[in-house]
């Protein structure tokens, strides 16, 4: 039985984790969202919004997996896991309530952006078991909020309230409980209308230049231009714009 669902509203994929009771992460459960992404692409979808079914959000990683040396990766898998997950070549939205704890928070990390509901909690506890954070935590909130923030979480394991995370620039947005589910899906319909092309290329520079620095998004900018310059999606937005204006343009995704 999966333990992660997949549905398609309109251009948008929606990924629901639904694993009881808490989400917590095992590999069967990674594999899940991984499939889940890749049958969105397949459908077509233009955006993706990952939620959770459950109490939670993700609860952090199944720790019984943990006994006898388990749940190592060598590097090679983990770079492949995470690109997975970061690179996949359209916006992903992540809808966090409840806790987003320890791999919950780091698979919230993966995701373009994030909208919280103002009762929901962020932390890195692994500090607390002898642990470090396992899937590339500690890195994703350096880029998000500072080497010195990121130590802080880390180091001290607390739980954080969503709206000094979204004014630290963890999270993108915090909205009342009873309003995620619209405000997430609102962003991901958003994401999902714009012009595919260019916005696969936005992607792609920022999290090389997250990775790399400038240099590494310089790198590819050409390439990017390029793809953008060769869409239909291109022509559309200024054949709009100088017919109607700003703002007019009904994009296609190609």
């Amino acid at each position: 039985m999966s333990h992660v669902h997949y549905e398609k509203d309109g251009a948008v994929g929606i990924v629901t984790m639904a694993k009881p009771p808490h989400n917590l992460i095992d590999d069967a459960f990674l594999t899940g969202i991984q499939d889940a992404y890749a049958k969105a692409l397949a459908d077509g979808c233009r955006a993706i919004l990952l939620r959770s079914g459950q109490r939670h959000f993700c609860a952090g990683a199944d720790v019984n997996g943990f006994a006898n040396n388990g749940r190592r990766r060598d590097q090679e898998n983990f770079e492949k896991l995470l690109s997975s997950l970061e690179d996949v070549p359209v916006p992903v939205v992540a809808a966090v309530h409840g806790a987003a704890l320890g791999g919950g928070l780091e698979l919230a990390m993966t995701c373009d952006m994030v909208v919280a509901a103002d009762t929901a909690s962020f932390g890195m506890a692994e500090a607390s078991l002898g642990l470090l954070p396992l899937l590339g935590g500690v890195q994703r909130v350096v880029q998000r909020v500072g080497p010195a923030r990121a130590k802080e979480m880390a180091m001290f394991g607390r739980r954080n309230d969503p709206v000094a995370l979204e004014r630290w620039g963890l999270i993108n947005l915090v909205v009342a409980e009873a309003e995620l589910p619209a405000a997430s899906l609102s962003w991901a319909k958003q994401l999902a209308a714009g012009p595919t092309v260019a916005l696969r290329g936005i992607k792609t520079l920022a999290n090389l230049s997250a990775r790399h620095g400038i240099h590494g998004g310089d790198a590819r900018q050409t390439e990017m231009n390029n793809a953008m310059w060769a869409s239909a999606d291109q022509k559309r937005g200024l054949a709009a714009f100088a017919a109607t204006g700003p703002g007019s343009a009904i994009f296609e995704g190609n």
